[in-house]
């Protein structure tokens, strides 16, 4: 099965297992090889509409924090089912206007090889105080990556989606 096949299949199982007042439109759903993270679009309260942002960010916040108390218990018995039938962790989110919050994910260690040059980098983030830690520092740097490459990545994971369905196309060994 190709990724985004399986994208498609746990996408399609939780749109039909989820509550259809839960969210607005389809949920996102990201995998890797340890996680499903399944994010909503919560409806932004009407009240949040012409009042300053800082009243607007708590109120948003709030609206986050009362969906996640509601919908725990069974946001975390469609997870045990998830998790038998996909044989992956999940992780729970949401968006509400413009305001992204995971409620849970998982933190995986990462076997990686870093000559002089790159630990230098990572110990010059935690002697500044950006990082705490190598690994945090390691974390920092994808993220700031990612945060500026996002056009280039995308472009990347749809040129993976075109090998995935020529792979698909072509003759089974």
């Amino acid at each position: 099965m190709t990724t985004s096949e399986a994208v498609e299949k746990v996408r399609g199982w939780f749109t039909g297992r989820l509550p259809e007042d839960w969210f607005e439109g389809p949920v996102e759903v990201v995998l890797d090889r340890e996680e499903i993270s399944v994010v909503g679009r919560l409806p932004e309260p009407a009240a949040a509409r012409g009042v300053s942002e800082t009243e607007r960010a708590a109120m948003l916040a709030g609206h986050i924090q009362r969906f996640r108390e509601d919908t725990r218990e069974r946001r975390m018995a469609i997870a045990r089912e998830a998790e038998h039938r996909f044989g992956q962790r999940v992780s729970w989110g949401v968006v509400c206007g413009d305001v992204r919050e995971m409620f849970t994910t998982l933190s995986v260690p990462v076997m990686t090889r870093l000559r002089q040059p790159e630990r230098r980098v990572l110990d010059t983030l935690v002697e500044a105080g950006v990082a705490r830690s190598r690994s945090d520092a390691l974390a920092w740097c994808v993220r700031l990556v990612g945060k500026h490459t996002d056009d280039w990545l995308a472009d990347l994971r749809d040129a993976l989606r075109h090998v995935e369905r020529a792979r698909a196309a072509g003759p089974q060994v």
